[in-house]
C-alpha cells in the first residue's frame, strides 16, 4: 500500500512543494534571527515581492513575529520546524539514501543533513549539529576522543554542550597543527569542545608534518610521548575528510610533493595519506599524531564531511577507511556519492 506522502506527489505535488518551500524559509528565519527582509531574501534567493507574501503567511500562522531588528521564529514555529524534521526527511528521500550508501560505502552507519553545506552556512551547522549529536549518544563512561582540524570540526566544537551523565571526558588533538588558521587547528578545536562540554583537553605543540629526524627527537620528549599515548588509546576518533590540492596547499607543500600528488591524481586526503579515486595511497606526509593503521583499534570512528564537491574525496577515503566508521555527510555529497 502507497503511503500518503506518494499518494500526495502524484495526486498534489503543489502541495508537497509549497511545503517545502516553507519550511526552507523557517529553516532560514531559524538559522539568521533576528533577520531582515531584504537579508532573508538575498539568502534565499527570493524577490523581496515573494517573500512578503509568504512571511505575512507565517505571521498570520503565528509561525514567526517581527521587531525593530527583524524575523524570528514564534516557539509555535520552532516546534513546526523540529515536527515537520522527519517529514521532511521523508520527501527527500534521505533514509532511503542513507541505507543505500551505507551499503555501498561498506561502513557501519551513514547519517545525512538536508542541504549542501557549500551553498549555505546553515547547513555546516546542521552537520555540527548531528555530528555532536551523534557523539554525545555513543560516550561511554570514560573516553578519550582523538580530533582532527579544520572547518566542519569547528562546527561540531560549536554544538557542544554538558553532559547530564556523570562521565570522564578528555580531549586530545589527533595529530598537530595544519597551516596557518589558528581557530580550525586541532589544539583550538579541542579547547572549545572541552569547554562547551565542561571536560578536560590536552594540547599538542607539534607540527602536522616533521623530517624522520625531527620525529624521532620530538617522540622523545615527555609530554610530547605521553600526549601520542593518549591519542593512540582513543576511544573515539572524529575527523574531516579533506580535499587532496587544497590540503597540500595548506601545509605549504613543496612544489615537488604538490606535483607527486598531482601526478598520482589524489582527490582525497585524512591524516596526512592522500588518495587517489581507486582508495590507492599516492603520498603520505610524515606526521605527528594518528595513523591510519591506529584506526583499526578505536571503537568509534566519526567522519565529517560535506559539500558536492568532497564526494570524490569522500569516496577515495571510504576505500581505506575501516568497516566500523560512521559517516556523517549532507545531501549535497550524498547524492553525487549515489550517482558515481
Amino acid at each position: 500500500m502507497q503511503s500518503i506522502i506518494d499518494i500526495q506527489k502524484r495526486l498534489v505535488p503543489d502541495i508537497l512543494h509549497m511545503l517545502q518551500k516553507r519550511h526552507h524559509i523557517l529553516r532560514y528565519i531559524g538559522f539568521m534571527q533576528p533577520v531582515g527582509r531584504r537579508s532573508l531574501a538575498v539568502s534565499l534567493g527570493y524577490t523581496e515581492r515573494i517573500l512578503r507574501s509568504e512571511v505575512d503567511f507565517l505571521k498570520d500562522q503565528n509561525l514567526i513575529f517581527t521587531n525593530s531588528v527583524g524575523m524570528s521564529l514564534t516557539s509555535d514555529g520552532k516546534n513546526l520546524l523540529e515536527d515537520l524534521e522527519g517529514l521532511m526527511r521523508e520527501l527527500k528521500g534521505i533514509d532511503v539514501m542513507e541505507l543505500e550508501l551505507k551499503h555501498r560505502l561498506g561502513i557501519k552507519n551513514v547519517i545525512i543533513v538536508p542541504g549542501d553545506s557549500e551553498d549555505s552556512p546553515m547547513v555546516k551547522k546542521d552537520l555540527g549539529k548531528a555530528s555532536a549529536s551523534y557523539m554525545k549518544k555513543h560516550l561511554g563512561g570514560k573516553n578519550i576522543i582523538a580530533v582532527t582540524g579544520g572547518s566542519t570540526m569547528a562546527a561540531i566544537a560549536d554544538e557542544l554542550s554538558p553532559e547530564t551523565d556523570q562521565k570522564e571526558i578528555l580531549f586530545v588533538p589527533a595529530r598537530g597543527g595544519v597551516g596557518e588558521d589558528v581557530h580550525n587547528q586541532a589544539n583550538t578545536i579541542c579547547s572549545i569542545m572541552a569547554t562547551n562540554m565542561k571536560a578536560k583537553h590536552r594540547v599538542f605543540y607539534v607540527p602536522d608534518q616533521v623530517s624522520p629526524e625531527i620525529y624521532d627527537s620530538l617522540i622523545k620528549e615527555p609530554g610530547i610521548h605521553e600526549v601520542l599515548e593518549l591519542i593512540k588509546s582513543a576511544s573515539m576518533v572524529l575527523h574531516g575528510i579533506g580535499d587532496a590540492m587544497t590540503m597540500a596547499e595548506r601545509r605549504k607543500s613543496s612544489s615537488e610533493i604538490l606535483g607527486k600528488i598531482e601526478e598520482g591524481n589524489a582527490v582525497g586526503e585524512a591524516f596526512g595519506y592522500y588518495f587517489n579515486e581507486l582508495g590507492d595511497i599516492v603520498h603520505k606526509v610524515f606526521t605527528i599524531g594518528i595513523q591510519l593503521n591506529d584506526l583499526a583499534r578505536i571503537p568509534e570512528i566519526i567522519a565529517v564531511a560535506g559539500g558536492a564537491s568532497k564526494a570524490k574525496a569522500i569516496r577515495a577515503y571510504m576505500k581505506q577507511a575501516p568497516a566500523s566508521t560512521i559517516l556523517i555527510t549532507d545531501e549535497g555529497a550524498a547524492k553525487k556519492l549515489l550517482k558515481g
